[in-house]
């Protein structure tokens, strides 16, 4: 075997071993780990989303992180660099709707939000799956499959696009 074709898959190897360190762990979330999740949804949406909201909007997402019945029908899924949730989605099983679904924003556009939906999808395949989109996260969701159900609305200063998923298509990333 030729010296740089060795060196090549080698090279390739060494590569290949880097890479799979560097992916992150999709898991569903402990209790313990609930407080950090809702943390990383409000500096998340403090950040990007916050903008696109009156002040009444702001308010209303922030009690919603604190209403312990609301929280407690919702099912958490997150996304791990080492120790260090990067990523969450949470999802109420009784209706299929995502809750909240919130990437540190140091770690967008790498795949995580892509594979956090697809852990949901391997407990809920082939269901309809809804949300109410951020103005933020519209385009996001057109990319995993979504479709608008309806036209943006305001509900207590909270602005969104009913949108659903039809469980048919193939999600990328």
């Amino acid at each position: 075997m030729p010296i740089g074709l060795c060196f090549g898959l080698l090279l390739g190897a060494a590569m290949e071993k880097r890479n799979l360190k560097k992916q992150k762990e999709i898991r569903k979330i402990t209790s313990d780990e609930i407080s950090a999740a809702l943390d990383l949804a409000w500096r998340v949406f403090s950040e990007y989303e916050s903008p696109d909201y009156s002040e009444e909007g702001i308010e209303e997402f922030r009690k919603c992180l604190h209403d312990e019945e609301y929280l407690a029908g919702i099912e958490y899924y997150g996304a791990f660099d080492a120790e260090k949730l990067v990523g969450t989605i949470g999802i109420r099983p009784d209706r299929k709707h995502i809750c909240f679904f919130f990437v540190d924003g140091k770690y967008h556009r790498q795949g995580i939000g892509t594979r956090l939906f697809r852990s949901v999808l391997q407990d809920y395949p082939e269901q309809t799956i809804t949300v109410n989109s951020s103005p933020y996260g519209v385009p996001f969701y057109h990319a995993l499959g979504f479709e608008d159900s309806d036209k943006e609305q305001t509900v207590n200063g909270i602005r969104f696009t009913p949108m659903k998923y039809e469980g048919l298509a193939e999600v990328e990333g």
